[in-house]
């Protein structure tokens, strides 16, 4: 019964600890983007991108501190070593779980510029942080699919500008551009429903990742592949937050991106044939990655002794 009421009121006050931390921190960076906003100057632009890193930086510090202080999150990550905060970055993962950002986040926080998730359109309009990821400058995109192209043709190409104009943001400063390539969170049905080849993944979809390297190829040189594993089960939030201790793995491999898949047409035929087959063998590693780390946590639960962790 104790057990029962503790994790109750531990998720109870982690959600609204992330509600009202979301408030405190919202605040100063929306009165920050509008100044940013009516003092379009370069130097006035680069004073308050410095102050809106400050405030993301110590937006995110302080949920990673309150999550370290109401439970225990045993991580086992590998790949931190060749990371480097003055680098751009486009980062990729696998997607289970809304926890999957807190993961990120945890373990990139000041290894890397501040990451940026690439969002669809519909987001900005999420109450309180839609508004918060505008200001933070998080690159927004709107994708037509070929039936509405049909019908309406004017709207042809405005997709690629609309990125064109949210990347342009990164060049002048080090910028980590996040996306979850498989558009939404895995489940088995979601898998089924697509007849995914893959045991643990649905299918990439190459869009984002191909649009950031054609507006950015001249910065983004190299890719961080993240396997994300929550080897006692995936966790949404509530569960998460009610749990006294979680174990998660991560697998992190910094990549060079090719020449030849950077500074191209996106919509190119023969461009995006070959960007699906990198992506695929991409994520087919990744799957194979993520079947041996199960399956090794399954032998750890049977009595082998888990690594440490490199946040104790």
């Amino acid at each position: 019964m104790w057990t029962s009421l503790t994790g109750f009121l531990r998720g109870v006050l982690g959600l609204t600890f992330l509600g009202v931390n979301t408030l405190f921190w919202a605040v100063p960076v929306y009165i920050t983007a509008v100044l940013k906003l009516i003092l379009p100057f370069r130097a006035a632009r680069n004073f308050f991108d410095v102050i809106l890193n400050f405030l993301s930086y110590y937006w995110i510090y302080c949920i990673n501190g309150f999550i370290g202080a109401i439970k225990t999150v045993d991580y086992d990550v590998t790949g931190l070593e060749k990371l480097k905060r003055n680098e751009w970055y486009i980062v990729v993962s696998n997607h289970q779980t809304m926890i999957d950002i807190i993961v990120l986040q945890k373990i990139f926080h000041g290894r890397i510029p501040f990451l940026k998730y690439f969002m669809k359109q519909e987001l900005i309009w999420v109450p309180v942080l839609g508004l918060a990821w505008w200001a933070l400058d998080y690159p927004f995109m709107k994708r037509y699919s070929a039936e509405l192209l049909k019908r309406k043709p004017h709207l042809r190409g405005k997709d690629i500008e609309a990125t064109r104009k949210a990347c342009a943001k990164f060049k002048d400063r080090p910028a980590s551009i996040m996306n979850f390539v498989e558009g939404t969170r895995f489940s088995r049905r979601k898998q089924a429903a697509q007849k995914s080849p893959y045991r643990h993944l649905l299918k990439p979809r190459s869009g984002g990742v191909s649009y950031v390297l054609s507006m950015m190829g001249e910065n983004m040189r190299n890719l961080i592949d993240v396997t994300i594993i929550y080897p006692d089960g995936v966790e949404n939030a509530w569960p998460f937050f009610c749990s006294a201790k979680s174990r998660i793995l991560v697998r992190i491999e910094v990549l060079p991106i090719d020449p030849s898949l950077r500074g191209q047409d996106p919509d190119d035929a023969e461009y995006r044939s070959r960007f699906n087959r990198w992506l695929n063998d991409l994520w087919e590693k990744k799957d194979h990655t993520i079947a041996q780390e199960l399956e090794r946590a399954s032998a750890q639960n049977a009595g082998r002794i888990a690594p440490p962790s490199i946040f104790e």
